[in-house]
């Protein structure tokens, strides 16, 4: 298996009893969640869905949309109790099987970070898009600095497993702007979130 084929988190954020990582992690789903309702969609698509947990704070947290698909390449990993309106398909961030600007809002969160293209996934990602696309990824140096402190990942300097592209702000905000008009920056500590609606 491929680096870029790792579905799923080696470290569940979601259900950490860690204060501090919950705290933190708090912090990236407020982010994101304000940027979800932002953009108001009546159809969703995340592209990179891993377990579904994502989706289903969203759908839970509200505005709830019309419609909610989640795809990656593999759906072995789907948390358990996701909301029944998230509808799940598999399907390669490369070659997205929808039509331009099939959904109001695509997300992307947590994946670019694991894929040898990026461009070529982001470049997917917003032609699909209607309105708006949310991505994000780790804040680097920031996130290998933090996971050092905690003990973690030491032989790799900090490095997850499955990360092989480094995003500092700048970096990803390069890169959002390949494709998109960005609209808002959100830099929840150590996360970069990015909303930006699709370049024409």
């Amino acid at each position: 298996m491929s680096q870029e084929n790792i579905v799923g988190n080696f470290y569940d954020k979601y259900a950490t009893k860690n204060r501090i990582s919950r705290a933190l992690f708090g912090g990236f789903l407020s982010s994101v969640t304000t940027l979800y309702r932002h953009a108001g969609a009546k159809s969703v698509l995340e592209v990179g869905c891993g377990e579904g947990k994502l989706a289903d704070q969203l759908v839970r947290s509200g505005p709830r949309p019309d419609r909610f698909l989640a795809t990656d390449l593999s759906l072995e990993c789907q948390a358990p109790d996701i909301d029944p309106m998230i509808e799940f398909a598999e399907a390669s961030v490369y070659e997205l099987p929808f039509e331009n600007g099939s959904f109001d809002l695509v997300l992307c969160c947590e994946v670019m970070e694991h894929l040898e293209r990026p461009r070529e996934a982001l470049a997917e990602v917003a032609r699909v898009a209607r309105n708006f696309v949310l991505v994000s990824t780790p804040w680097e140096p920031v996130w290998r600095v933090m996971n050092m402190t905690r003990g973690k990942y030491l032989r790799e300097l900090g490095n997850t497993p499955g990360h092989i592209q480094h995003f500092g702000c700048h970096d990803l905000l390069e890169l959002a702007e390949t494709r998109l008009e960005v609209v808002s920056i959100r830099r929840p500590l150590p996360w970069t979130v990015i909303l930006g609606e699709p370049r024409s």
